[in-house]
């Protein structure tokens, strides 16, 4: 988890900080449905690279928002899995979902 003394005043802000990356969003969203290998993350989040996706991972397992779960096999299976705090976005993706169906659907009437 981050200190709490270097997040801002704000909580628009500090939500920004957490999930203001577009990969972060999408990462959250693949992992609301279920547990993933980092593989399966990396075929749906197209365009990603194996280095982006390995770093956001690792910023949001800092933030307290992923589990990251390692199988001691050969080779070695890692999984990762939204925490309780990384559920508690789904509103915020939700609502994102919604509005951004409303102003897809007021954008063709409008073209």
């Amino acid at each position: 988890m981050p200190d709490t003394k270097s997040l801002p005043e704000c909580p628009v802000e500090t939500t920004l900080k957490l999930i203001g990356d577009k990969w972060k969003v999408l990462i959250i969203r693949d992992l609301l449905t279920g547990t993933k290998r980092f593989n399966e993350l990396m075929k749906s989040l197209n365009g990603i690279s194996q280095k982006v996706l390995t770093s956001n991972l690792r910023s949001m397992e800092s933030d307290g928002l992923v589990n990251r779960t390692v199988y001691p096999e050969v080779p070695p299976r890692v999984e990762y899995t939204l925490t309780e705090t990384g559920h508690s976005l789904r509103p915020v993706l939700d609502s994102m979902l919604s509005w951004g169906e409303e102003y897809k659907n007021n954008y063709k009437k409008t073209t």
